[in-house]
């Protein structure tokens, strides 16, 4: 069974693991005015305040380079760890990074380290599903002993921003069901031990997802959540636990009624018997549609919450679901033992609220 060991982040509201989290704790967000234009004004993101303006994959490299610093940081160790790389979907207009090989050696040469290959997940937000069971596989393997799982992603390119404005599904005055275009970096240390143990995982795909069109008259197949629920059911039996036991979740949610109406309606199929408020994190609310980084940016809230005290109980449920049905589920379990519960009361008190 691998674990969480150590998380980095590189995000609107931190340049760190720590700061990021904290942020997110408080509901703050790095939601500001960038310098793309849009109806009536700028257009609205989350850019990452980087010291430099670096444009194009080389910011991209500098991202990245902050979150597997932060990691260093923490388990100096880690160097030796094989690298599992998630990025946006292929296809994509405006993906950020179109070489990953030529990203992979500037990494290195901002981090002063030898160059290193990497096992590339180009699946967009769920990428992190696929490559927690590539790493589990590659540990239970003896393949590598540790794995960094790294995320990656910006939707504030130019391609981008016109091609989510054209679909009219970015956020801003007289469309209110958007998302707000983010960018980060974000990475988790995996390995055997760890506060937070990976327990369930599953992966699943909807056929009814955002726009598809699929159906005899060229109509959108109606949304059953067939596709999540599929990935709830297969992470929840590995874990041998259910929906009523899981004590929150985190859901990476970018900001579209489609992916709300999915999490309602497999909240509605799989539970039962629950009678205690089940609460419901999301990155999004502080980074916006942050792609492919979102599941290693989820992990590490997860982990944070672990490590400082203050997570609902356990185990966690993580899920994220791309614009072309991939679906995800991960349950993960504190290390620590037996479920705990914090009471309203209890959190109010410690200034743990969310």
């Amino acid at each position: 069974m691998i674990g969480v060991l150590a998380a980095g982040m590189v995000t609107a509201v931190g340049l760190d693991w720590v700061a990021s989290a904290a942020a997110m704790r408080a509901r703050l967000d790095g939601f500001a005015e960038t310098r793309f234009i849009a109806p009536g004004g700028w257009r609205i993101g989350a850019p990452v305040p980087l010291p430099r303006n670096w444009i194009g994959q080389r910011r991209m490299a500098h991202l990245a380079a902050g979150a597997v610093a932060d990691i260093l940081r923490q388990e100096p160790a880690a160097t030796e760890a094989a690298l599992i790389l998630c990025l946006a979907e292929e296809g994509r207009p405006g993906r950020p990074v179109q070489d990953p090989s030529a990203l992979l050696r500037m990494l290195s040469q901002i981090l002063g380290l030898p160059e290193r290959r990497a096992h590339v997940v180009a699946h967009g937000r769920p990428s992190g599903f696929v490559g927690l069971e590539r790493a589990r596989r590659m540990i239970a393997a003896g393949q590598a002993g540790r794995v960094i799982l790294l995320g990656l992603d910006s939707y504030l390119t130019g391609p981008a921003l016109a091609h989510y404005a054209g679909l009219e599904r970015l956020l801003q005055n007289g469309n209110a069901d958007g998302f707000i275009p983010g960018e980060a970096a974000a990475a988790v240390l995996l390995g055997p031990g760890g506060a937070l143990r990976l327990t369930g995982l599953g992966l699943a795909r909807e056929a009814a997802f955002l726009g598809n069109a699929r159906g005899e008259d060229g109509a959108d197949l109606p949304l059953r959540g067939d596709g999540m629920a599929a990935a709830y059911r297969a992470a929840l039996a590995e874990a041998e636990t259910d929906l009523a036991h899981v004590e929150y979740r985190i859901s990476d949610l970018p900001g579209e009624q489609h992916f709300f109406r999915q999490a309602a309606l497999m909240t509605l199929r799989l539970e039962r018997g629950r009678t205690a408020f089940q609460d419901l994190w999301s990155p999004a609310e502080s980074l916006g549609n942050i792609g492919a980084a979102a599941v290693p940016a989820m992990l590490g809230m997860a982990l944070a919450a672990v490590r400082k005290g203050y997570a609902p109980g356990s185990p966690v449920l993580v899920e994220a679901s791309g614009d072309d049905g991939a679906c995800g589920a991960a349950v993960l379990h504190e290390a620590r033992g037996p479920a705990r519960r914090v009471s309203a009361e209890d959190r109010l008190a410690t200034g743990a609220v969310r």
